[in-house]
């Protein structure tokens, strides 16, 4: 067993420690599909709950483990159970993202701002 927040950082659901507490104190990541605290208890045949953007991930808890993992190794504690709707619907949502602002283009300019906020009037 090891810490909720502990487990999301360790199994790279999260960059940082810090941010895996305020993604569970957020509510935007949770255990069993209900709100916890980051100190909570993780054990193996947990579901966790990630929303991203528009989107759900959902993982099952296969081992728990002992330090932060490698890339390639996750797959070997927690198992990817998210629908291909869902992962579509965040897909869509990246595309969406990058259409917007390409990547690359710096800041906008005041002349840009004031055309976007025109646009969106």
């Amino acid at each position: 067993m090891t810490r909720f927040d502990k487990f999301i950082w360790l199994t790279r659901l999260s960059k940082t420690r810090k941010d895996a507490v305020d993604a569970i104190a957020n509510g935007r990541i949770r255990l069993n599909g209900v709100e916890v605290k980051p100190s909570k208890e993780v054990r193996e045949n947990d579901s966790v709950l990630v929303k991203r953007n528009n989107a759900v991930f959902t993982y099952k808890v296969i081992k728990i483990p002992d330090r932060r993992l490698g890339p390639k190794l996750v797959s070997e504690f927690i198992e990817d159970l998210t629908s291909e709707n869902e992962k579509i619907k965040f897909q869509e949502y990246l595309n969406a993202q990058r259409e917007y602002r390409h990547f690359g283009n710096g800041k906008p300019t005041k002349k840009q701002r004031r055309v976007l906020q025109a646009m969106k009037r």
